[in-house]
């Protein structure tokens, strides 16, 4: 009997009497194993168990999930302690406060009994933990406290509700950030127990925030010798580079950001015979190096991408590769993958083709230079280039000019099919040599940068059309649209601001409303709202289409040096071209798809750490040294306690007590969601200025002050703490004096 048949008769049977859930050895009996498959079956149910077809209930018995109201799923915990377990097959968010989660830790996969619709929101389902599965992180990063007689690690992360009892310092002091590995939680009363795996250092040093971020989210930052090793000998493959299309003639330039770490896509525009635009995406053919199997290849799939941190970059290939031979830098031959797209005069595809070529970038030219030369001629930028003369000006001049007018032509069709105008305001954190935010520089997403952003989503598109015509097993980006619960829901938040959204759900108003924003007040907390009702853009061997994009199939081609999707993407492309049997089937790339999908989102939660502590720390020491700045802010949400505000220029968020608004009686009308005070009215939508008064490291709070009233703030939260030994647990207790009246 087969493990799938097997699995298949466990569920039959179970699912004959969901009034009787039955032991193993009962299972046993009544489908008459005997043998392996007897002593096999106890893996066969927690496979079982953990991929949420069957359940665990009192005393060891199984039954069927989903008719006894129980789900099983991994747990997201929010700041607030609240948390929520996805149900997939209902297509709905089952709701778990913090009172009802037992001993379950963020992230840990759980079994839950859904208690109906109890609670303050009737259009939510609620539900309790009634057994953790998994413990999903053991590992996890935080700073050590002391309450006098014990030692306490608080979780940098702030979705944990508890700290950690730990038993020794391990040589760390009170401030340290250290890691602590989970040994054990049996009564939800008190806190989860841990010890001291790794001391990282100081609280307030730059680089240890960076290390703790690291750490917590278990990324690799080095890479073994065996694949340094191999990085070392691969370059030597660019003197056997096999049929290629020889481009080293063509015009080809790059455009990336000032600061780029590699470069991995060139442009060129062309004109045909027939005066079509003839638009060329060349890609560094980082396949060629990176053979399947390899000791290169295991390590960039076990990272899946390269994660980019304010201060430190974690490549998914070695410097060898990512900077050296895969990096399309000017006047040195590069091997290339190459898309050629035909466009007429209204911007349709009419033809597309696929190469390997040989290429020679003749310039490199950052935004800041593309943009400047768009606006003022090539000029003025002579001397300034580097390897721009003035002929090779002259016509990158040119083809710069060509590309825009190409790229916004496209944008516009785009949009013209309803895309959605999601793009926020990006905000690059300014850091000096020690690592510390001094500020924050905004990015804008000006036309060169719009220019690159067209013509590689038409080269993605190009080769996920490509792939699905020939019926070639792929890795496709896949967006789909959100649920018309979640639209109706910020429909209603963005209605009580004051807004009209119209009805969210029809794709038409929906991108209508996201090009009207652009400007107001809001727009920044609008965008944020929408893009949180969206479902995330997974990778997907077995669905297409991309909702954000408007499209109908697109895949990740354009980044092979920093995506593992886009390696695998080049690979059943090339063996298109070479008329070769295909690497992947669709089988073997649906976990690859999930594999780099969590990796993903474990690089971007990483990110926003990073850039979450530097920014809170920036702010931290703005109150130590008693000069805080003031900010633009604009008021999201008001409470009876104070007001939410969002300040885009640093795109955080925080609160203003009641009490910093004025020392006197402050009255909120819940009905006009506003607060009153000495004749000023502040609502929702309204701008303010505001400066920090208070910074809490451990639950990332943030309190601001109204800049220009004249009232105490709260006590600041200072970051460094004492370097002394805290106590242990068996340390001796100091004697403390007794306070009158106090029992």
């Amino acid at each position: 009997m087969r493990n799938s048949e097997l699995k298949s008769n466990i569920v039959k049977r179970l699912g004959d009497d969901l009034s009787k859930p039955l032991l193993a050895s009962e299972i046993a009996t009544e489908l008459r194993l005997q043998g392996r498959l007897k002593k096999h079956l106890q893996k066969v149910l927690h496979e079982l168990v953990r991929d949420g077809d069957i359940v665990v209930v009192r005393r060891d018995r199984y039954t069927l999930g989903r008719p006894a109201d129980l789900l099983t799923g991994d747990l997201l915990v929010f700041r607030n302690g609240h948390g929520m377990v996805e149900d997939s097959q209902k297509g709905r968010d089952v709701f778990i406060s913090s009172d009802m989660m037992g001993t379950a830790l963020p992230g840990d996969r759980v079994v839950v009994r859904r208690s109906g619709e109890q609670g303050p929101r009737s259009d939510r389902e609620y539900g309790r933990v009634i057994r953790v599965l998994d413990r999903v992180q053991r590992d996890i990063v935080g700073t050590l406290r002391t309450t006098g007689r014990f030692l306490c690690v608080v979780p940098m992360n702030p979705s944990y509700s508890k700290g950690f009892y730990v038993p020794d310092a391990q040589g760390a002091e009170e401030g340290d950030r250290v890691v602590v590995r989970f040994q054990a939680w049996a009564n939800k009363h008190v806190s989860p127990e841990a010890e001291i795996v790794e001391v990282l250092g100081p609280e307030d040093k730059p680089d240890v925030d960076t290390l703790s971020v690291i750490r917590h989210h278990g990324l690799r930052d080095t890479f073994p010798s065996d694949v340094v090793r191999e990085a070392e000998t691969v370059s030597a493959r660019m003197q056997t580079p096999g049929r290629r299309e020889d481009l080293r003639n063509t015009f080809i330039l790059t455009i990336d950001p000032k600061r780029a770490r590699d470069f991995d896509d060139a442009l060129s525009l062309d004109r045909d015979e027939d005066g079509n635009r003839v638009l060329g995406v060349h890609i560094a053919d980082v396949s060629h190096y990176v053979r399947p199997g390899s000791d290169l290849d295991k390590e960039a799939y076990e990272r899946g991408n390269s994660v980019y941190l304010p201060d430190k970059v974690l490549p998914m290939l070695p410097e060898q590769l990512s900077n050296g031979v895969c990096s399309l830098r000017p006047n040195e031959d590069r091997l290339a993958f190459s898309v050629f797209m035909t466009l007429n005069r209204s911007g349709t595809v009419v033809a597309r083709r696929f190469a390997k070529t040989r290429i020679r970038s003749c310039l490199r030219l950052t935004y800041e230079q593309a943009m400047g030369m768009l606006e003022q001629g090539w000029k003025p930028f002579l001397g300034k280039v580097e390897g721009g003369g003035g002929k090779i000006l002259s016509i990158a001049h040119g083809q710069l000019v060509a590309l825009d007018k190409l790229a916004q032509q496209l944008r516009k069709r785009r949009f013209n099919h309803h895309a959605l105008a999601l793009d926020m305001p990006e905000c690059e954190v300014v850091l000096n040599e020690e690592g510390r935010m001094t500020g924050i520089r905004s990015v804008v997403n000006d036309r060169s940068h719009q220019l690159v952003e067209e013509c590689m989503v038409l080269a993605n598109e190009a080769v996920a059309t490509e792939l699905h015509t020939l019926a070639v097993a792929g890795i496709d980006r896949l967006h789909e649209p959100p649920s018309e619960e979640r639209l109706e829901e910020v429909a209603a938040e963005l209605a009580a601001m004051g807004l009209e959204p119209g009805n969210l759900n029809e794709r038409r108003n929906l991108a209508r409303f996201l090009r009207e924003v652009d400007g107001d007040p809001l727009e920044y907390h609008v965008r944020v709202a929408v893009l949180k009702s969206m479902k995330r853009a997974v990778y997907s061997a077995d669905e297409t289409g991309h909702f954000g994009l408007s499209k109908k199939y697109y895949a990740h081609f354009t980044s092979p040096i920093r995506r593992y999707p886009d390696l695998v993407v080049h690979r059943q492309l090339q063996a298109v071209l070479t008329g070769r049997k295909r690497r992947y089937s669709k089988h073997d790339l649906q976990p690859v798809a999930a594999h780099c999908s969590e990796a993903e989102q474990v690089a971007e939660k990483a990110e926003r750490a990073a850039i979450e502590l530097k920014k809170f720390r920036f702010l931290a020491e703005q109150l130590e040294s008693q000069s805080p700045q003031t900010y633009h802010a604009v008021v999201v949400k008001v409470l009876n306690f104070g007001m939410f505000v969002d300040l885009p220029e640093l795109q955080i968020s925080g609160m203003v007590h009641v009490s910093s608004i004025s020392d006197k009686f402050v009255h909120y009308s819940s009905h006009e969601q506003t607060l009153r005070a000495e004749g000023r009215i502040y609502k929702v939508g309204e701008r303010l200025d505001v400066y920090p008064v208070k910074v809490d490291f451990d639950s990332r709070r943030i309190d601001f002050a109204l800049a220009g009233v004249p009232v105490a703030a709260p006590a600041t939260q200072k970051h460094r703490r004492s370097r002394s030994k805290p106590e242990t647990a068996n340390s001796p207790k100091p004697r403390r004096k007794r306070r009158k009246g106090r029992r």
